[in-house]
């Protein structure tokens, strides 16, 4: 009841999305999750025990305090961390267990030093850049690493791998020539299991899956291949309190900058949800939207219900001067995004992308960890 919204996140559901990329991607390749963010906003904790529970066994997280959460609530799988080995940091990855992804000399440098003076061979996976120019070894020290063998039998390598920079577009070029890349530099470390793929590298096939595939956006079900209908089962649902219903007359600005006039008189639903809960403000509803870009709508009791005016901290309005009465009132919830209302298109509003949508999400939602209802879309009624 002291709550403005509610967020309920379905964990079965990541834990079905992750068996389908398995047995998507067959039983010899090993299907990892990748949990960073706090599980890309759906909480670090019950997401890696449902997949553990699902019989996930290795996790990618981005920093290292990530990974020692990560290790409380899994503690026996193998852990990447894939942002690397922070400066000075190696004794907390060894006393967590966490392989951490070295992307450049200083870092392999380093761990090789670490494991030397404590005369321990501790796991560690090489990162090469095939063309993300963001982390990872270039070709010169990635041929370098792999000459130096008083280096490599410092740590024990267990993982090569690089990034997709453009695996969400199927069509791109740019994917088959990081393929080639990246065959070329694993070559350089036989027997040594390699990784190449993320959600959408899973989608291009069987020749971008070597010995382990690593998805992230997929599992929580948000859009895999720019613009492809395909998804798997909708993970979140994000609902706000309706605080008032008012009645605006016709011509009349609502909400900061005046942003929007109404063309009628307008019933409006106020929410207790705004961009300090993580929903974004470029979602909602001005005057100077071109027609053909409208705003972002939620939906209530089956009727879609468009954002009118700015969405500001914590607050947003919806028009709801076509849905009954009975069902627009105060205390009910309209869905911001779930089963009935697209997260991928209400990103598009947004200009932004499901996967900052998700990281984004707010800390003043209740959260209710249940399954999700099955969605209601075919019964949707257009309110104008």
């Amino acid at each position: 009841m002291v709550h403005g919204s509610r967020l309920t996140i379905d964990t079965d559901a990541i834990a079905a999305n992750w068996q389908v990329l398995r047995e998507r991607v067959g039983a010899s390749v090993n299907c990892a999750a990748a949990v960073k963010s706090d599980a890309y906003g759906c909480g670090l904790a019950p997401v890696a025990r449902a997949l553990a529970g699902a019989g996930c066994s290795t996790f990618f997280v981005a920093l290292p305090q990530e990974g020692v959460v990560l290790r409380r609530e899994v503690p026996g799988a193998v852990i990447y961390v894939l942002n690397g080995l922070l400066p000075g940091a190696a004794p907390i990855y060894a006393e967590a267990r966490l392989r951490p992804v070295l992307g450049s000399l200083a870092e392999a440098e380093e761990w090789a030093l670490f494991c030397r003076s404590r005369k321990v061979v501790l796991d560690a996976a090489l990162h090469i850049d095939t063309g993300m120019n963001r982390l990872g070894l270039s070709e010169a020290d990635t041929r370098r690493i792999a000459a130096d063998s008083a280096m490599l039998q410092a740590f024990d390598l267990t993982l090569v791998m690089s990034h997709l920079a453009c695996g969400s577009t199927a069509g791109s070029p740019f994917n088959a020539q990081q393929l080639a890349r990246f065959k070329a530099l694993q070559e350089l470390f036989p027997g040594t299991p390699c990784s190449l793929a993320n959600s959408a590298g899973i989608h291009l096939g069987p020749d971008y899956h070597f010995d382990m595939v690593r998805p992230g956006i997929a599992l929580y079900g948000g859009e895999i291949i720019e613009g492809a209908p395909e998804r798997l089962q909708t993970v979140v649902k994000l609902e706000a309190r309706i605080l008032q219903i008012r009645q605006v007359p016709a011509d009349v600005p609502v909400g900061y900058g005046q942003g929007q006039t109404t063309r009628r008189p307008t019933r409006l639903a106020i929410l207790s949800t705004g961009y300090g809960d993580g929903y974004h403000r470029r979602a909602g509803g001005a005057d100077t939207r071109p027609d053909d870009a409208p705003p972002a709508h939620g939906v209530l009791a089956g009727h879609k219900v468009p954002l009118f005016g700015r969405v500001s901290m914590d607050l947003m309005a919806v028009d709801v001067t076509d849905v009954p009465s009975e069902l627009a009132r105060r205390g009910a919830f309209v869905e911001l995004y779930g089963p009935d209302v697209d997260m991928s298109h209400i990103a598009g509003t947004a200009e932004t992308i499901d996967y900052e949508l998700l990281t984004s999400l707010g800390h003043r939602h209740q959260r209710v960890y249940a399954p999700l209802q099955a969605p209601a879309a075919a019964t949707l009624k257009e309110d104008r």
